[in-house]
C-alpha cells in the first residue's frame, strides 16, 4: 500500500541533517561507509542499508510512510549530477 506525503518542508531537511550531525558525532559509522542512512526528521530515527530501496522497503515492513531524508555514509553529497562520456 502507498501513502502520498507531500508535506515535506525545508525544516524537515534542516532537522534531519541536524540529527544526522549530531548522530555522527557520536558514533563510529567507519563500519558503515558507503551505507545509505535514512533520517526521519519526525521521529528522529536513523535507518541504515545498501540503498534507498532497501530502506524504504524496511520501514513500510515496520509500518513507517512518511518522508524521510538519505545520505550516504563517508560522503559529502549522496546523488551527483554530470554526464557520462
Amino acid at each position: 500500500m502507498s501513502k502520498k506525503h507531500n508535506n515535506w518542508t525545508e525544516k524537515d531537511s534542516a532537522k534531519a541533517k541536524q540529527i544526522w550531525k549530531e548522530f555522527q558525532l557520536k558514533n563510529n559509522l567507519s563500519d558503515r561507509i558507503g551505507q545509505t542512512a535514512g533520517i526521519d526528521p519526525k521521529s528522529g530515527r536513523i535507518w541504515f542499508g545498501k540503498s534507498i530501496r532497501e530502506i524504504v522497503m524496511e520501514r513500510e515492513k515496520e509500518g513507517f510512510f512518511s518522508p524521510v531524508f538519505f545520505e550516504r555514509v563517508g560522503s559529502e553529497t549522496y546523488f551527483h549530477k554530470g554526464s557520462y562520456n
